[in-house]
């Protein structure tokens, strides 16, 4: 097993566990972490039936009582009224209710940790949780860090809070039931933090010719990738400097999810265009190295991921960046890109990069 220890002030840091078969001995694991009784497991009607079976026997094994709340898979639940309808499976007295003393455990996707992780963070105003990642993208990023949310219709995750898991429990061989456009969609946010900030991640990928040489790694990967995550969330937990870095690719690209109805793009997707259209304006305006977003593009491509999301009307991309979280007032904090491997943070007026981003 690996493991990374998250370092936070106030008692609140946690391990990061990733090994194979974890999962399905679960329980014995949330004992070291949790020594209450209940626990809800919230999770999505596709990963519900591959491994909340396997999940609720490892924590009644290891004497918990279990209930389990499932929700309809897809960007499209992660809203308000997909909150309010995991309040009332958890209320539910059916077969118990939840309490201040229980515990919620996150079982899916990136979805299903930030509307669990909310539901945690609020819930009798904070109850304990504890994340096990199922998909490439979650185990890399999405589980690690305490952000939680949903979705508003001004704009994607727009509330939510920063609360942390009392545990993360990440099982590599969950990423052998994704379908291959989820799997894909996690390998943008692998391929990110190379781009940002490890030029030998992305010499790694890059030797890669498809998703069996990356299995063959992919222990290895999730580790530097959730270890990159951990330095920056231990310097910069409620997102004000470094930890910025990280949106690399991420403004321009929930513009394009939202611009889709979160139908058109899944999230990787939409950060992979957003990634490689963030690396073309820092070349146009000077900023990065030439041949970077082609060289990003490319290795994004052979991965199945789209890099060109068209255009973005300058109206549409004006009313998103209003309620972009990196934005104050009238300035917004983007990322930019020396070369490969070098991320920086770029302050500047709202307007201009709207501009930008349009080509005006």
């Amino acid at each position: 097993m690996s493991i990374l220890q998250v370092s936070l002030p106030g008692g609140r840091g946690y391990q990061i566990s990733i090994e194979k078969g974890i999962l399905r001995r679960c329980g014995e694991e949330i004992r070291k972490v949790y020594s209450g009784t209940d626990i809800c497991i919230v999770t999505d009607s596709n990963v519900g039936s591959l491994y909340g079976e396997a999940v609720a026997c490892s924590l009644k094994e290891a004497g918990f009582r279990v209930k389990t709340v499932t929700f309809p898979a897809g960007e499209k639940s992660k809203n308000m009224e997909g909150l309010v309808s995991l309040y009332d499976g958890m209320l539910s007295p059916e077969p118990f209710p939840m309490t201040r003393g229980g515990l919620i455990v996150a079982l899916g996707g990136g979805v299903t940790g930030d509307m669990a992780g909310f539901a945690a963070a609020t819930l009798f105003r904070g109850i304990p949780f504890v994340q096990i990642p199922t998909t490439l993208l979650a185990q890399v990023d999405s589980s690690v860090g305490g952000k939680v949310a949903v979705d508003l219709k001004q704009g994607k995750n727009l509330a939510g809070a920063f609360y942390q898991p009392r545990a993360v429990l990440i099982d590599p061989d969950t990423l052998c039931t994704l379908p291959d456009r989820v799997f894909g969609d996690g390998l943008a946010e692998v391929v990110k933090y190379g781009v940002l900030g490890d030029a030998e991640l992305f010499a790694l990928l890059s030797g890669c010719a498809g998703r069996k040489e990356l299995m063959e790694r992919m222990e290895e990967i999730i580790f530097t990738c959730c270890d990159a995550k951990r330095a920056i969330v231990e310097r910069d937990e409620q997102d004000t400097g470094d930890r910025m870095l990280l949106n690399l690719g991420h403004t321009l690209g929930h513009a394009y999810e939202k611009l889709g109805n979160y139908e058109t793009y899944m999230h990787g997707e939409a950060v992979s265009c957003g990634m490689v259209r963030i690396l073309e304006i820092g070349e146009e305006q000077g900023f990065t190295c030439p041949g970077t977003a082609k060289q990003v593009a490319e290795l994004l491509e052979r991965f199945g991921l789209p890099t060109k999301a068209g255009e973005i009307p300058s109206q549409a991309l004006r009313q998103v960046l209003a309620y972009d979280k990196k934005g104050s007032g009238g300035e917004i904090t983007i990322v930019l890109c020396k070369e490969i491997g070098k991320g920086f943070l770029h302050k500047m007026p709202k307007a201009e990069f709207s501009r930008w981003a349009c080509g005006e």
